[in-house]
C-alpha cells in the first residue's frame, strides 16, 4: 500500500496532544485514508461527476 499520510506530520499533531504514535498507525491511516477515498470515487462517479468534492466523504 502506498503511504497516504505525512508521517511527520501525524506524529507532531498526536505530539501535540500528549500522547506517542506506533509505527503501526500509519498503514492503518493510509488503508482508512484509502478506503474513504474509494467510497468517495464512486459517490462522485454514481452522481455523473469526476471530481470529488467535501460531501462525497
Amino acid at each position: 500500500m502506498e503511504d497516504l499520510v505525512v508521517k511527520s506530520k501525524a506524529r507532531d499533531y498526536v505530539k501535540s496532544k500528549g500522547v506517542r504514535i506506533s509505527g503501526e498507525v500509519f498503514d492503518a491511516l493510509s488503508k482508512n485514508i484509502a478506503s474513504n477515498l474509494d467510497a468517495a470515487i464512486e459517490r462522485a462517479k454514481s452522481n455523473g461527476r469526476k471530481t470529488i468534492k467535501a460531501f462525497d466523504l
